[in-house]
């Protein structure tokens, strides 16, 4: 799963209102923004297996830190906990921290049986949608229409960057996701972590940017 959790970030903007459309998009990624630090730690393994089915090109050796169900409930509390900290806004706290624990649901969908339930334990979860790329391709399309839909539908831009911006960030999605679909193959592990940290980082800039220059449509406060 990619692009759904980012539909699923920019949906959650009509739940919570007052929130920052960054960490509303952080929630539901931050498993994928753990992953590669543990991989660069040497915590988690992978392995770069290659093949013709591009979402299948790579092999979650061991990754239960950053993606089993225990601990995204983990990481949805102490994100969520924060997020309250630092904001005190009581519905905000709620959504990041559910953001987080449906990055699970939603990898559980996709992957093959290798989604961990806790860290050590032999019980793997994965419901296989990946082995299909054109139901992958329409589920993950379907979902970022209905998010990027449900988001601008919710906010509107208060200058031509709120404007041009957003869309832009949802063009370079898109075509993101389209060229992953080549096939390619990242040249090692530690490659594939730093790129996916600086895009990761690049894009929630870009997220907390756009958003800025957005308001919400309904003068309802949550």
């Amino acid at each position: 799963m990619f692009i759904g959790h980012f539909a699923l970030g920019f949906a959650s903007k009509r739940l919570a209102h007052q929130a920052s459309l960054a960490p509303l998009l952080v929630a539901p990624l931050l498993p994928d923004l753990l992953w590669p630090i543990f991989l660069l730690l040497g915590v988690e393994r992978m392995a770069i297996t290659g093949g013709d089915n591009p979402f299948l090109t790579l092999t979650f050796i061991s990754y239960p830190w950053s993606h089993s169900l225990v601990m995204d409930i983990v990481w949805g509390i102490l994100f969520g906990a924060a997020y309250y900290l630092v904001t005190r806004y009581r519905r905000g706290a709620w959504v990041v921290a559910l953001g987080v624990v449906s990055h699970w649901v939603l990898d559980a969908t996709t992957h093959l049986p290798d989604m961990p339930l806790i860290p050590g334990g032999a019980e793997f979860v994965g419901l296989a949608l990946w082995r299909s790329v054109p139901g992958t391709v329409v589920v993950e399309a379907a979902m970022l229409t209905a998010g990027v839909w449900l988001y601008t539908r919710s906010t509107t831009p208060r200058d031509a960057v709120g404007r041009y911006a957003w869309w832009g960030l949802v063009a370079l999605l898109v075509l993101t996701y389209v060229a992953s679909l080549g096939g390619s193959t990242p040249p090692s592990v530690s490659a594939l972590a730093w790129t996916a940290l600086v895009a990761s980082l690049v894009t929630l800039v870009w997220v907390w940017w756009a958003d800025r220059h957005r308001t919400m449509r309904s003068a309802l406060s949550c």
